[in-house]
């Protein structure tokens, strides 16, 4: 699985534990960056480019974190192809995968410990999307707001 993560300075150092936790893994990912910790950066600067990859198929999952991982969700989510979340619990780091094919889970580096943040990377890249009807039909109707202008009718 090719992986992707990228963090701002709100979610650097949780950033550079997960990387080396998927690292001692046996998992390389990609580091989209920041590269130090810079407290004037911003989040769309390293989750935009981590979210294109995603979206153009470069990358099957990626990792953004910010401070909230609100804001890196916001941004990856602008990226067609990428369904992205914040998650801060275990129960929507798999089931996102499952019914929604999440590709991106974005967390906040200012609200999780790196224990939780570690777990909820695992299960998340662990999960797989299960394809059922129900759920095809739900991301083809959201697919398709992608391929229009403009707001939704």
């Amino acid at each position: 699985m090719r992986i992707g993560i990228s963090a701002d300075h709100g979610g650097f150092a949780r950033k550079e534990r997960v990387a080396k936790n998927l690292h001692v893994a046996g998992r390389e990912p990609g580091d989209f960056g920041a590269a130090h910790m810079a407290p004037e950066d911003d989040y769309p600067d390293f989750v935009i480019p981590m979210a294109r990859a995603v979206g153009r198929g470069e990358l099957d999952r990626g990792i953004a974190i910010c401070g909230s991982g609100v804001g890196a969700c916001i941004a990856a989510n602008k990226i067609p192809g990428v369904r992205a979340s914040v998650v801060h619990e275990s129960f929507s780091a798999h089931q996102g995968v499952e019914d929604d094919d999440m590709n991106v889970i974005c967390m906040g580096g200012r609200v999780i410990g790196r224990g939780l943040a570690w777990e909820l990377v695992t299960i998340f890249l662990e999960a797989r999307y299960t394809g059922a009807d129900r759920h095809k039909r739900r991301l083809a109707k959201v697919a398709q707001l992608e391929n229009t202008k403009g707001p939704a009718a």
